[in-house]
């Protein structure tokens, strides 16, 4: 299971240190990659003087575009063999108009030659999961599961034949525990700590797991002679809100109601356990959590913990990462990351777009600087200097890491068009603000509905909690009077640069690509860095057609 190299590099690369080498310096001497990379907002489409069309792109590319439809230039750059562009002798033709400008060509290439390989080519198909065990879950999920349990189960194995067998998996985060309730049925057996800071989901998870057939539901005994003098006088009771009312007598009562702690489920015979531990997770320190692992019957007494996670958001990868260099037991971990908007930030402030827009209290938390728990992660990272000078540190605002989450190669000719359309009027409404004096000019489903559903959130009608008395009422005033005929000419006004748009979104979704490979390689760097670290690896685990988020970080101790 182990891939040939540390990362999955695209055939440009033979090894993981000169791909290093070559992400860091591409990504801090490109200025059109940071451009397009963070660097500017859909927001700002039409509001900008001159526009942020022509200010970005080259005119030869401007030129190029023009002449074709926006599935063709998707396709030019996610799909197009380039080797073609490349040739010493290169097309003069492409597709009944002019071959792509060479500049184009190139910055493509550089692109793609920087993104990790998401091909999944996994030895076998892991075990069909049996329908209990599938009990909530989606297709997607049922696809993630699948094959993470089956890596992770592998990876246990091979471990165990290495002389450093596991006991107990953590999952970190756990949420309704369909990773861990596969790893503790069959065929794998697993003993699982399901962590998890929320109180309403490990209850949901448990009864889940009752009926997957892991935990035998609890029995709870009841006063009956309470119960039957309530019924003869005329009263219902309600065993939820009279619990202590129809409880048995103290000595008898069986210590089964309600939620604890932490509380080791009582599985049927040929299952691994589940144990959840209620836990709110701050940093990688497992102390609270090991302290409360209760030992498997079959199992040494020092636990001996691996930590997994599936698809954990923003700093939660980094604290389950963590967890390997903070925590002696902890022997392994494989992680799986996703919203790299959460991240917060190690080296600086938060990259601020203009608008009306109001963060969610808990975006707000993630995008405060100089983080200790943010990115990057690596010292090698934290302390890069580009080759030509410039700022030390790799950088990623908050408009790269949201763009890093797209996943341009799934896209289809309807699920892009649909993101076109959204952007369009999205961007449109802030020209309305802009021309109504609502908003400044930035320095350096039908258009009309979008509005009216826009000003009617923010004046107070809807979710505008994020913005003052005193701008609802402006933007009642000055933007909720407007006219039909006043709205569709907007639309009108502008339809003809919608393309435009169209183009400068799917080149900034397809550049943040090399934003996501920074998060992971630095996550991958970090590991490496770390004194007691044997092996450090990142490989995809399932299909990225099902799920984008499919790189786990591996890393295991000497």
């Amino acid at each position: 299971m182990r891939p040939k190299t540390d990362l999955p590099l695209s055939k440009e690369f033979t090894d993981d240190e000169s791909y290093v080498e070559s992400l860091l310096e591409f990504s801090t001497s490109s200025t059109l990659l940071q451009t397009l990379c963070g660097g500017v907002h859909i927001l700002d489409f039409f509001t900008r003087t001159p526009d942020l069309y022509s200010c970005i792109l080259p005119e030869e590319w401007r030129n190029w575009f023009r002449l074709f439809e926006i599935e063709d230039i998707l396709d030019l750059l996610l799909r197009e063999d380039l080797t073609q562009f490349l040739n010493p002798s290169p097309p003069q033709e492409w597709r009944s108009g002019p071959a792509p400008p060479h500049s184009l060509i190139a910055y493509i290439h550089s692109v793609r030659r920087h993104l990790l390989s998401r091909s999944f080519h996994p030895p076998a198909s892991p075990p069909k999961l049996d329908h209990l065990t599938t009990i909530g879950m989606t297709a997607k999920k049922i696809h993630e599961v699948s094959h993470v349990a089956h890596f992770v189960s592998t990876l246990t194995s091979s471990l165990a034949a290495a002389h450093q067998p596991i006991t107990h998996l953590i999952d970190f985060g756990s949420g309704h525990n369909y990773l861990g309730r596969a790893l503790a049925s069959p065929p794998y057996h697993e003993n699982i700590i399901a962590v998890e800071s929320r109180p309403h989901v490990v209850a949901g998870a448990r009864e889940i797991d009752i009926m997957a057939g892991l935990a035998e539901k609890p029995v709870v005994r009841r006063n009956k002679k309470a119960y039957r003098a309530a019924r003869a006088a005329g009263t219902v009771p309600d065993w939820e809100k009279d619990k202590a009312r129809f409880a048995p007598p103290a000595a008898a009562s069986s210590a089964t109601e309600g939620p604890q702690r932490a509380r080791l489920e009582t599985p049927p015979a040929g299952r691994g356990s589940v144990q959840y531990v209620e836990h709110r997770i701050q940093d990688g320190n497992l102390a609270a959590v090991i302290e409360q692992i209760a030992p498997a019957a079959d199992a040494a007494t020092t636990p001996a913990l691996m930590t997994i996670s599936l698809h954990s958001c923003g700093n939660l990868s980094h604290h389950a990462l963590r967890t390997l260099s903070l925590n002696p037991a902890v022997r392994a971990v494989a992680v799986i990351g996703c919203c790299y908007n959460l991240l917060t930030e190690r080296l600086g402030p938060s990259f601020k777009t203009p608008g009306l827009r109001h963060n969610h209290p808990r975006l707000s938390a993630t995008n405060s600087a100089f983080d200790p728990h943010g990115f990057p992660m690596s010292a090698r990272f934290a302390t890069y200097i580009p080759p030509g000078g410039g700022e030390e540190g790799i950088r990623l605002n908050i408009t790269a890491r949201m763009m890093a989450v797209q996943a341009p190669r799934n896209w289809t000719k309807d699920s892009s068009e649909a993101f076109f359309t959204r952007h369009f009027y999205r961007a449109l409404l802030q020209r309305v603000f802009l021309e109504k004096g609502i908003v400044e000019a930035p320095r350096g489903e039908g258009g009309g509905t979008y509005a009216r559903g826009a000003v009617e959130k923010i004046a107070g009608q809807g979710v505008g909690e994020g913005c003052s008395e005193e701008v609802k009422a402006m933007v009642a005033e000055r933007v909720g009077t407007m006219t039909s005929d006043e709205v569709v000419g907007y639309g009108e006004r502008f339809r003809e640069r919608r393309k435009e748009l169209s183009v400068v979104w799917s080149l900034m979704a397809v550049s943040a690509g090399v934003a996501e490979a920074l998060v992971v390689v630095d996550r991958w760097t970090w590991l490496r860095e770390q004194e007691g670290v044997k092996e450090a690896w990142v490989q995809p685990v399932f299909e990225y057609g099902e799920s984008p988020r499919n790189l786990v970080v591996v890393g295991i101790k000497g």
